[in-house]
């Protein structure tokens, strides 16, 4: 498409029993772009938060279970999402529950293992002292008690002392009837409360035998037994945590999505106008994609919707000039890749043309002659099928760049074949180039020996001359680049009914004839033909036309010709218009010998690179020093040298091509959507 798709301003009247889903229905299809009023004008009626806030907390649940699984969670509403109701609030309190169940368990073993460690540590630390066991608990960082408690009460000691103290049975005693004597162990800091417990629970002590000397062997025994046990159960738990991940990892990404989903419908709902039973959206939308809209939302709200649309024309702030259409624009693959460089520059205003198609066709043919390699080309043409739909989901971030690759990967190779490199390598296309030129001179009747090479960059005897050519072909497109901007600035202009800046303004009309004339000149003067009055003429006419522009429009439009400054000023001032003109179509059109500049500098480094791998490959192990130098200055010239190729072309549409008619920027078209992937647009049918 030459220009934006056609726009229409929709606005929709909802019940609020309906609201949500048809919130869910534009998010999903990404079809309404608010209007600036709708986002600044925030609630009028003001919405109950509880939802919101439920929403958000079952959202933090989910997370946290997730993240105690180790599962990654979705960022975005998933394209199967669907907005949360009962079921789904079932499945996640059981499944949170669940997780926090076992999530506890393994924060109390965990607890207790670090517990136990540390009394083993310290009992271990005294086992062997030649002290009194009565003189320890004076002596170390443990409080130790050894007596007898009813065997009943014992779990409520645990439980009492939670993670303060350590509590082993001594003794013989069945697993169901455990025996009465115990050992407490805790920190000194632990000691009072230790104490406090022991005596509510009637803790009878045992009498330590005068002189038995450090630490009793069945504590030691009992902590590391303890100890095991812990780790049994800590074991079971993992093994629990495992099941549970695969179990309920889709599950919870599913419920993730879904609540951020409804978490995205409650943040625009809380922005847009709205009563009690009602609620207001207003927006733009494609006029192509308008009736498929208008069939969904009238199936999925079973006919209780009203659906206004208005032409731009007919809406007040946009014929006063307040508010600007939002653009939208249409391209095939091809095309579409190279979005980008336009909207980084710029959105183009809504009814003008669209420069994406033109940006597409230079950027590769340029990028191709500054990077004229086949080999090279190779590469770059299968990173772009890597990085594509079908490429490694580890690629996934870089698809935008894939069609730019395909296009340039293909441009460079078309020019590699035409100047006869393979990853610097000049020999490798001698013989096929030699059989297609030859073919063509059998044709047409020649006669000699066939040529090696279609262009000759390098400058060698014979060839300086087609090297000058070459520099001009750059020249002339740069002369085409920058015609193509001109013209479309006119067109622009002239949509707009900016008649003065389309027909006597330095990029209008009377410019582009003097940029041409002057351009037939220097054609006509490098063809050995003089320069006569008649050319004087001919730029003067175009000269006059942007210096007394002014004037004439006032004329033409039936004003008084009045000039404001006075006449010096007026005098001055269409002098340097003149001036800038001449010197802005001399630069711009001068600045494209860096596009033969570039290629001549990769084919000097191609040849640079190809020469020192010549000249190893005679030595000692020559072969396998020729191959990394290949490799090596092949990885260099395609990072580096991409890299800067790819600048100097975004500089060159920027400056020479955008500066000729980006006089004014536009509006994205940017909708309401869950994803950010979702084809604006797109209208499917509703489920």
């Amino acid at each position: 498409m030459i220009r934006p798709r056609k726009m229409k301003q929709i606005e929709l009247t909802v019940l609020s029993r309906d609201v949500d889903q048809v919130i869910e229905y534009l998010g999903r299809r990404a079809l309404l772009h608010l209007s600036e009023d709708e986002e600044a004008q925030g609630v009028v009626h003001a919405l109950d938060t509880a939802d919101y806030r439920h929403i958000l907390e079952n959202l933090e649940r989910i997370k946290a279970r997730a993240a105690y699984l180790g599962l990654q969670l979705p960022e975005e509403p998933e394209e199967s999402s669907r907005l949360p109701g009962e079921t789904e609030e079932v499945l996640t309190d059981k499944i949170t529950t669940a997780i926090g169940i076992l999530s506890n368990r393994e924060n109390e073993e965990k607890g207790e293992k670090r517990k136990v460690e540390e009394a083993l540590n310290e009992a271990k630390a005294f086992a062997n002292l030649n002290a009194p066991f009565s003189e320890l608990d004076q002596l170390s960082y443990l409080t130790l008690r050894v007596g007898r408690l009813d065997p009943k009460k014992q779990n409520e000691l645990r439980e009492n002392l939670s993670d303060r103290a350590v509590i082993i049975p001594l003794g013989q005693g069945s697993p169901d009837e455990p025996g009465d004597r115990i050992l407490a162990a805790a920190s000194r800091k632990g000691r009072f409360a230790l104490d406090s417990e022991l005596k509510k629970l009637s803790f009878v002590p045992i009498t330590i035998p005068e002189g038995y000397k450090g630490v009793p062997g069945e504590l030691l025994s009992g902590l590391g037994a303890r100890l095991a046990g812990v780790q049994r159960e800590l074991d079971k738990i993992s093994a629990e945590k495992a099941q549970m991940r695969d179990e309920y990892g889709g599950t919870l990404a599913s419920l993730a999505a879904a609540y951020l989903m409804a978490s995205l419908v409650e943040q625009l709902k809380r922005k847009l106008r709205s009563t009690r039973s009602v609620y207001v959206l207003s927006g733009w939308v494609p006029s192509d994609a308008v009736p498929g809209m208008v069939e969904g939302l009238e199936k999925c709200t079973e006919g209780r919707v009203a659906i206004r649309a208005f032409n731009p024309d007919e809406v007040e702030d946009i014929k006063e000039g307040k508010k600007k259409v939002p653009v939208s624009l249409e391209h095939g693959s091809f095309v579409k890749g190279f979005e980008g460089v336009v909207f980084s520059y710029g959105a183009p205003l809504y009814g003008t043309i669209d420069p994406t198609p033109f940006v597409a066709f230079f950027f590769t043919i340029l990028f191709g002659i500054m990077f004229g390699d086949l080999g090279q080309g190779l590469v770059l043409f299968l990173l772009g099928l890597l990085t594509g739909k079908r490429g490694p989901k580890a690629l996934g971030g870089f698809r935008k760049y894939s069609v730019p690759l395909i296009a340039v990967g293909i441009s460079s190779m078309v020019m590699g074949f035409l100047n006869g490199e393979v990853f610097t390598h000049e020999e490798f296309l001698i013989a096929p180039t030699k059989a297609i030129t030859g073919f063509f001179m059998n044709l047409t009747g020649q006669t000699g020996e066939p040529p090696g090479r279609i262009l000759h960059l390098m400058p060698e005897k014979g060839s300086i001359e087609k090297l000058f050519y070459f520099f001009g072909f750059t020249l002339a497109v740069g002369i085409l680049l920058n015609s193509v901007g001109l013209l479309v600035n006119i067109v622009n202009q002239c949509t707009l009914k900016k008649y003065e800046k389309a027909f006597f303004s330095k990029t209008g009309l009377a410019g582009v004839l003097l940029f041409w004339y002057a351009v037939f000149i220097a054609v006509k003067i490098l063809a050995g033909k003089p320069f006569t009055w008649f050319d004087l003429g001919g730029l003067l006419t175009p000269a006059c036309g942007i210096f007394f522009g002014p004037v004439i429009w006032r004329i033409i439009s039936g004003e008084r010709p009045i000039l404001e400054q006075g006449l010096m000023v007026f005098i001055m001032e269409g002098f340097v218009e003149i001036l800038e003109t001449a010197s802005t179509y001399i630069s711009n059109t001068v600045s494209f010998l860096r596009v033969g500049a570039f290629a001549l500098s990769h084919a000097v480094l191609s040849f640079i690179v190809f020469t020192l791998s010549g000249m190893v490959s005679h030595i000692a192990g020559g072969l396998l020093f020729s191959v990394m130098i290949m490799i090596f200055g092949n990885t260099v010239i395609i990072l580096l040298e991409g890299m800067i190729v790819a600048i100097q072309v975004v500089r060159l549409q920027y400056y020479e091509f955008f500066s000729k008619f980006f006089t004014e920027t536009g509006v994205e078209f940017s909708p309401f959507r869950f994803r950010r992937e979702v084809v604006p647009g797109k209208v499917r049918n509703s489920d």
